[in-house]
């Protein structure tokens, strides 16, 4: 099965990228507006995120996500015989913020979320950067599939630590210099130990793990996000937010990425991933713990996906 399919993508990735948009096109259409995948789901979070929008500018955010969707898992095939010349030409970036730390000897640690197109975006990081990237992932249940991606995006040299297993994984590297990279964005499986502050005003659970993991360490923390410059083509940005973070009080990174986040996705809304019920862990005060926001945490359940219909 491996072989097979691993073929079959090879030989797609060959193909010219005009004629590979134009099937990107088609699978769009055939996905969102045919079969209408996820569309509740699309509905109900811009709904959330967004209700100072009018609904015809919200479906125009959702027209534009279908089609960064369906650009993504395209651009992520070219990939497979892409070479240097092409990735670095339509992946840009501020590549010198993690030389520069790099060549003081330190470590980093960049927080990313699902911006497009992130695969694109960690295969031109080996490209351009001195750090190894350790990258976070989460193994495919398909173990052909999950051996082609990681094939793919262990192209440039990125380690890939499963998040299965990432403490005994990253014992290996604790005394080396890495850059690793951690999508932040994802709604963590056990509430209970998530750090809850609002994000687009809704009560949301964060991964406590990267807040904690740089301040144990003290290891510097970059934000990084990708936008679009046209279609094909990406800018990544880098941002250094912390470079001691053992100074900062417990909770101030993860407010820092909140803000963060909430300022890449409205400056360009259909470049996140949409497609997942962010709000899915509703808040309950038995979490009040955990809330690490400047303002008071709601005083009884909240399920914002209750109060919109899809």
């Amino acid at each position: 099965m491996y072989y097979l399919v691993y073929g079959f993508l090879y030989l797609m990735s060959l193909l010219p990228m005009w004629m590979l948009y134009g099937l990107s096109d088609f699978v769009c259409w055939l996905l969102f507006r045919l079969f209408g995948y996820r569309h509740g789901v699309l509905s109900a979070n811009l709904a959330l995120a967004f209700p100072e929008k009018s609904e015809q500018e919200r479906e125009t955010i959702i027209r534009r996500f279908q089609q960064n969707f369906t650009d993504t898992f395209i651009e992520t095939i070219k990939l497979f015989s892409a070479g240097k010349d092409f990735i670095t030409s339509r992946m840009t970036g501020e590549f010198h913020v993690f030389n520069e730390l790099y060549d003081r000897g330190l470590k980093c640690q960049v927080h990313m979320g699902h911006n497009f197109n992130w695969e694109l975006g960690n295969i031109a990081y080996g490209y351009n950067c001195k750090h190894p990237l350790l990258g976070v992932y989460m193994p495919l249940k398909n173990k052909a599939m999950d051996r082609i991606f990681r094939e793919l995006r262990s192209k440039t040299g990125t380690i890939l630590v499963p998040a299965t297993d990432m403490r005994k994984s990253m014992l290996q590297h604790r005394d080396k210099q890495y850059l690793l990279g951690l999508v932040a964005d994802q709604v963590p499986s056990n509430p209970d130990k998530a750090y809850w502050l609002n994000f687009f005003g809704i009560p949301s659970a964060f991964i406590p793990g990267p807040e904690k993991g740089a301040r144990t360490g003290n290891i510097p923390v970059v934000f990084v996000h990708i936008t679009r410059k046209k279609r094909g083509y990406y800018h990544l940005h880098a941002k250094l937010v912390s470079e001691n973070p053992h100074e900062l009080p417990e909770g101030e990174l993860t407010r820092r990425y909140r803000d963060f986040l909430e300022d890449v996705i409205r400056e360009q809304p259909d470049m996140w991933l949409w497609s997942h019920r962010r709000w899915k862990k509703g808040w309950k005060p038995a979490y009040l713990s955990n809330w690490i926001d400047n303002v008071p945490a709601p005083e009884k359940d909240v399920n914002p996906y209750e109060s919109i219909s899809q």
